[in-house]
């Protein structure tokens, strides 16, 4: 039988939540604004702080740590802002969610300078291979009404979605 690490099933459980967040948030941009879609996002994860709360040694980091968790945060809703803006501004999630989980080559090019890691050639290979992905995302050609079907506004004009 096969030993898989803990680490493992957390990084299942991330790939598992945020491909489902990738629809819903098409959704919620759908009809609400990015602003809003992001102070929704805090009170969801509000919501879910109780189940994870360290207890009362919250606050015996030192203020260092603390600042990057603090500037973590930030950077997280930045990024969240700018996904639901992305999104409410025509992206079609299919090409939104995909090019936006690329945020780990920024982790791969600083992470030598920063962390003191090395990258492999395989990791470098992975890199290129995710900035053609980036091409080939970004391009979009004029589907023809024969090669797809009718989307969720075309079809219902969202109105399933408003009750």
């Amino acid at each position: 039988m096969v030993h898989l690490p803990p680490w493992f099933w957390f990084a299942m459980i991330t790939i598992l939540a945020w491909g489902i967040v990738g629809l819903l948030q098409k959704l919620s941009t759908n009809f609400i604004s990015a602003e809003s879609s992001l102070i929704w996002l805090g009170v969801g994860f509000l919501l879910f702080e109780p189940l994870v709360y360290p207890g009362k040694t919250l606050f015996s980091y030192s203020n260092l740590n603390i600042t990057w968790a603090l500037v973590s945060g930030v950077l997280n809703a930045l990024g969240a802002w700018a996904l639901f803006a992305a999104l409410k501004s025509g992206g079609k999630a299919s090409i939104v969610a995909p090019l936006t989980a690329l945020y780990p080559l920024v982790v791969i090019v600083l992470a030598p300078v920063v962390l003191h890691e090395s990258i492999t050639r395989l990791q470098v290979v992975g890199v290129v291979c995710a900035l053609v992905a980036v091409v080939c995302l970004s391009v979009e050609s004029a589907p023809s009404e024969t090669s797809r079907g009718p989307g969720l506004d075309e079809t219902c004009n969202g109105k399933l979605l408003e009750r």
